[in-house]
């Protein structure tokens, strides 16, 4: 028997599937849809949908690859990604392949863990948990050099041209010369990949509304053993760019080598 999560993708994907075939055609990069032609779609395939009806794009945006018939569309070198175009309204657009993974040669930073003890005990491997470690541990600061502030998080708003969105958390920043900083952060769990959708709304967002402040998105991943990834990115044009990746393992204080402790050169 299937389970209750491979049923709900399978029923996202023939969504998608046939969302998608209704305006592709070949040669097509990039075209918009209603979110009212979900619960058209859901209809006529008789598929019930979720609460959230914006989880089914965020799905595909984050989670779940598409359905292999959309893929096989995909020109050399490009792939197909859903973004807001609107109030209530997506846009599929053709885009240069982009996968940002934590590289596997970083030396790993030791940080002294000020996680409370209690929020350990219940922290969960998603995205909420991860948000939490980083603010408690001030891994913002250390990785951009800067003096941060948690502004909000859970952040939803509009954006023109984008539509409604949301920043898991920001940070606003202020470095030794009095310059502020906008710092969206993204936290990655689980399978979820870091892309193109949601730096470019997170920038977008922070040109809206704090314009004129520099904006440095980043983005936080899990890794194994606890291990965190920090990525400074931005955009050029349609791709994502690295700008700086960093790894921080969090130990006890008893733990850190005296040869970090000493020897700070770069």
């Amino acid at each position: 028997m299937p389970s209750s999560r491979g049923s709900q993708t399978n029923r996202y994907k023939a969504l998608i599937e046939q969302i998608f075939f209704a305006h592709w055609e070949k040669g097509v990069r990039e075209f918009e849809f209603h979110r009212d032609e979900i619960k058209h779609g859901a209809e006529k395939l008789a598929i019930r949908l979720p609460d959230n009806i914006g989880d089914i794009p965020y799905s595909f945006r984050y989670r779940t690859s598409f359905p292999d018939s959309i893929v096989e569309t995909q020109p050399k070198g490009l792939e197909w990604i859903i973004e807001g175009a609107g109030k209530s309204r997506y846009r599929f657009r053709l885009v240069r392949i982009t996968r940002i993974r934590p590289r596997d040669d970083l030396v790993q930073i030791a940080v002294p863990d000020a996680t409370p003890e209690l929020i350990q005990l219940y922290a969960l491997d998603d995205e909420q948990a991860l948000l939490a470690i980083v603010r408690y541990n001030r891994l913002i600061d250390i990785f951009l050099g800067l003096a941060t502030y948690s502004l909000q998080s859970h952040l939803r708003s509009t954006v023109k041209g984008i539509g409604q969105i949301e920043i898991d958390e920001l940070y606003i920043g202020l470095d030794k010369r009095g310059c502020h900083y906008a710092i969206p952060v993204q936290a990655k769990g689980g399978k979820d990949q870091i892309g193109v959708v949601q730096t470019a709304q997170d920038i977008r967002y922070c040109e809206q509304t704090f314009p004129g402040v520099r904006c440095r998105p980043v983005a936080a991943q899990f890794m194994e053993e606890g291990v965190i990834s920090l990525f400074e990115l931005g955009l050029k044009g349609d791709e994502v760019k690295v700008i700086e990746e960093r790894h921080y393992k969090l130990v006890p204080a008893t733990e850190l080598h005296k040869t970090a402790i000493v020897d700070c050169r770069d």
